[in-house]
């Protein structure tokens, strides 16, 4: 059984390392990375079947791509607290020849990175290629990817879950970080995305709801249904609603966080609303 009091203190302190990875460069994304800390950490530290060390080729073990690639703040820390690389590399984040870039990066190998992501609209595409491989090669593991909610607005991902359905790829799980939030505004002031459910299953995908994205066990929950669903021949979507910013009370519900840095005072009241639980770096 899950230690759910451990997952929710480390789902603390993941929270804690956001905010000051981006307060400490007055910049990054703190919003959706403080919307997904959850998940990041239910995924890292219950769903995935992983193998000690890290190799780039992924076989005999479930591997996953960002495709939203500006929470990096949340995916550098809970590949650190899951031993990817030593913690207090957190230290330099965005800084100038750090592997920690804004935006996840190969090109400086660190663990756990496997692809490049500050352009948006590609991680599904890269996740199917994985998954086909996996196919060919008779690996019975899983590929998951996350992607952000107004990322789907970009058409490149529409062709990449029309191939996958066609391409019966059953391996993976796509998860939608579904907050109804961009860098604009709400989703639908920017541009709606309508009955997102009715549209992957028109599109012959599974489709899983977690309508509280925010929660440890429901995540757990939904993601061992949608693993549940696997292998049937066809791909499966989770659609994840969750909080932009959450935990902080300040940064919840609004787009304004979305790529600001708090301030001195603003991480001080941040870190208070998320007392030190395992040990910040």
């Amino acid at each position: 059984m899950p230690d759910i009091q451990f997952l929710n203190d480390l789902v603390i302190q993941v929270r804690r390392d956001i905010l000051r990875q981006v307060h400490k460069v007055n910049s990054g994304h703190p919003g959706g990375s403080l919307g997904c800390a959850e998940f990041f950490v239910a995924l890292f530290q219950e769903i995935m079947v992983r193998k000690d060390g890290f190799n780039m080729d992924g076989k005999g073990e479930d591997i996953f791509f960002l495709s939203n690639g500006h929470i990096s703040p949340v995916f550098y820390s809970v590949l650190a607290r899951s031993g990817y690389f030593p913690v207090d590399e957190l230290n330099t984040f965005r800084l100038l020849d750090s592997r920690l870039q804004g935006h996840p990066t190969t090109h400086e190998g660190l663990p756990g990175i496997r692809m490049s992501s500050g352009s948006l609209g590609q991680g599904i595409s890269v996740a199917i290629g994985a998954a086909q491989t996996k196919i060919l090669n008779k690996d019975p593991h899983m590929v998951y990817t996350l992607c952000g909610d107004g990322e789907l607005q970009e058409g490149q991902n529409w062709e990449a879950i029309m191939y996958a359905a066609a391409n019966k790829i059953d391996n993976l799980i796509v998860t939608v970080d579904y907050n109804g939030q961009q860098i604009d505004g709400s989703l639908d002031s920017v541009l709606s995305l309508g009955n997102l459910k009715a549209k992957f299953e028109a599109f012959d995908w599974e489709v899983v709801e977690i309508d509280r994205g925010n929660s440890i066990e429901a995540i757990i929950e939904g993601m061992e249904r949608a693993k549940d669903k696997s292998g049937n021949g066809k791909p499966i979507v989770v659609l994840m609603h969750t909080v932009m910013g959450n935990g902080v009370d300040f940064m919840m519900h609004t787009h304004a966080w979305h790529g600001k840095a708090p301030n001195d005072e603003q991480l001080e009241t941040a870190l208070a609303q998320n007392p030190e639980t395992i040990g910040d770096y």
